[in-house]
């Protein structure tokens, strides 16, 4: 498993986890869409947009693995903000390669994208 050095482990100032610290000994969490309802409680909604910004600043528009990403944030934008970057797709493998779709993240989060040129 690879380990994204420089990601942020958590949203500052709350329990939001954006990284795991090891490979789970009893198998690897897969990664599913999540279907996000528009009343989610706005700390939720920001914890999406610090991890969204996260991974935009972190990978840009390449793709990148799945490595020690959280699956359950990954889960919340899985299927519309980050996609699949191949084809068969494994969601249950830490090599997995995932891609941000940059025209439906940036109408799902542009404060995300603020301090992009």
């Amino acid at each position: 498993m690879i380990k994204h050095r420089g990601f942020p482990g958590r949203l500052p100032g709350s329990d939001f986890q954006f990284t795991i610290r090891r490979a789970n000994p009893r198998g690897v969490t897969a990664i599913t869409k999540r279907e996000r309802f528009k009343d989610r409680k706005p700390a939720d909604r920001r914890a999406d947009s610090a991890f969204m910004a996260a991974l935009w600043e972190h990978f840009g528009d390449q793709p990148f693995e799945r490595g020690n990403l959280d699956a359950g944030r990954l889960s919340w934008l899985f299927g519309r903000e980050v996609v699949a970057a191949e084809d068969p797709f494994d969601p249950e493998s830490y090599d997995a390669l995932l891609v941000i779709d940059e025209v439906v993240a940036r109408a799902s989060f542009p404060d995300a994208f603020e301090d992009d040129f």
